[in-house]
C-alpha cells in the first residue's frame, strides 16, 4: 500500500507563503488523482485542492482559488501545494490524500490519508 508523508508546515505571517509537499512511497500505479485537504481546530476537515496524475488537470475550492496552487512531480512521486497570501483563516493541519477517482469526485472518494502538517498562519 502507499504511504504518504507530508512536510513543509509551521509557522508563517498573514500575508506569506509555504509550499507543502506529499511524498508517496512507491510509485501510485493504482491512484488516479491526488490532492489536499485542512481540518482547523473544532471543524470538519475540508477539501482544498485535486489534481489528475495523468492529465494534470487540478480542482480547488472556492476559498482558495487564486492563492494555492497544486501539482505534482511524477519522477519523485511527490504531490505540492504552494500556498500564498496566507490568512489566520488558514490555519489548519492538512492532509494529503489519494483516490482511485477523478480530481472532482475526490472530495467524496478518497482511499488514503498522510498524517498531516500543521500550518499556523498569524495576523
Amino acid at each position: 500500500q502507499v504511504q504518504l508523508v507530508e512536510s513543509g508546515g509551521g509557522p508563517v505571517q498573514a500575508g506569506g507563503s509555504l509550499r507543502l509537499s506529499c511524498a508517496a512511497s512507491r510509485p501510485t500505479f493504482a491512484v488516479y488523482s491526488m490532492g489536499w485537504f485542512r481540518q482547523a481546530p473544532g471543524k470538519d476537515r475540508e477539501f482544498v485542492a485535486a489534481i489528475n496524475l495523468n492529465s494534470g488537470s487540478t480542482y480547488y475550492a472556492d476559498s482558495i482559488k487564486g492563492r494555492f496552487t497544486i501539482s505534482r512531480d511524477e519522477d519523485k512521486n511527490t504531490l505540492y501545494l504552494q500556498m500564498n497570501s496566507l490568512k489566520p483563516e488558514d490555519t489548519a493541519v492538512y492532509y494529503c490524500a489519494t483516490s482511485a477517482a477523478s480530481a472532482q469526485r475526490l472530495p467524496d472518494r478518497v482511499d488514503r490519508w498522510g498524517q498531516g502538517t500543521q500550518v499556523t498562519v498569524s495576523s
